[in-house]
């Protein structure tokens, strides 16, 4: 998909607008999880979340090779619009983003923030995808998807920070949306050579990647229904599904219940706030507890972007004592 000099070149586009962010270790994490652990603050993006890597290296091919292009549309459930909003403004680019129905409310503020028109349509990111698809054919806006190569190439820049600065994990919990972030994990660690176990997480109210993974072929689920929205996708992409098939070592399945704690560990442990797929790590770390003694673990906190309706209801409305 791309070598160490082009990733190299990324980071130092993803480097104008996002600083490296931190690599951290937490002692009370450790104690949690009775091991060490490194956490990877994507957090802590200009946008709050990874994504942000993969709109500007997106954009940044894409205002070069197509100097006058009208302007790009896509379809979120937020960190991917944000990004892609991010992204188009520091380039004078319009950006046209579609979310479903009942989307994150701070997410679709953050998003017009940024400057993108937002449009509302359908029960769910599929039904929202499908539509920017279609506006895109009949307006000649250029059609942005949630995986591709340069997207991929974006993300890849915070493994490439994580790496360097941890090149011993022995293994790395990532959550997995569209795809993009466990891709550029996988990618990262081959061209760098090393060994580090990665694993993908997701969410058991949507598990299409895990049970792809496990079938050896691309499986659809007819929904998706987990609160943690940064994992809600029910179509795995094709492309990113023979990466994660031949680089993870396995898929773990989260509730929703194990995500709230996760999301409450990480406060107060390290006075991080994640959104639901940005806590989805550490939840499967602590699922696997037991396998993880003596082991180097590297967590990757992807984002903070949750709601404070959702954070109330679904966190913190009667939290159970912590372990």
């Amino acid at each position: 998909m791309f070598d160490l000099t082009e990733l190299e070149r990324a980071h130092a586009i993803v480097g104008q607008a996002v600083p490296e962010t931190p690599a951290r270790g937490w002692p009370l994490l450790a104690e949690r999880l009775g091991t060490q652990v490194i956490v990877k603050h994507e957090n802590h993006t200009p946008i709050g979340a990874f994504k942000v890597r993969g709109g500007l290296v997106y954009l940044e091919r894409l205002k070069r090779e197509r100097p006058n292009i009208p302007g790009i549309i896509s379809a979120t459930r937020g960190n991917h619009g944000q990004s892609l909003a991010f992204a188009a403004s520091r380039h004078g680019v319009p950006a046209v983003i579609y979310v479903p129905r009942g989307n994150s409310v701070e997410k679709n503020r953050a998003m017009k923030a940024f400057g993108a028109e937002l449009v509302e349509h359908g029960e769910d990111f599929q039904a929202a995808a499908e539509e920017a698809q279609r506006r895109a054919q009949f307006t000649g806006l250029h059609m942005v998807p949630s995986f591709h190569p340069d997207l991929v190439l974006g993300v890849a820049t915070y493994a490439l920070e994580l790496f360097r600065t941890a090149p011993d994990l022995d293994v790395l919990y990532v959550p997995i949306g569209q795809g993009s972030g466990i891709s550029g994990c996988i990618m990262a660690r081959d061209l760098l050579g090393l060994k580090t176990e990665i694993v993908g997480v997701q969410s058991t109210e949507a598990p299409s990647y895990a049970l792809s993974f496990a079938a050896g072929k691309v499986v659809t689920t007819k929904t998706s229904n987990t609160l943690a929205d940064g994992m809600a996708t029910r179509i795995p992409d094709a492309d990113a599904f023979a990466l994660i098939r031949k680089g993870a070592a396995r898929i773990v399945q989260v509730s929703d219940d194990e995500v709230a704690a996760a999301i409450r560990a990480y406060w107060t442990d390290t006075h991080n706030l994640a959104e639901g797929a940005g806590a989805a790590a550490l939840a499967a770390a602590l699922q696997e507890k037991n396998k993880l003694s003596g082991k180097r673990v590297g967590l990757v906190l992807s984002g903070g972007n949750i709601d404070f309706d959702l954070f109330r209801s679904w966190v913190g409305a009667e939290a159970p004592a912590m372990a």
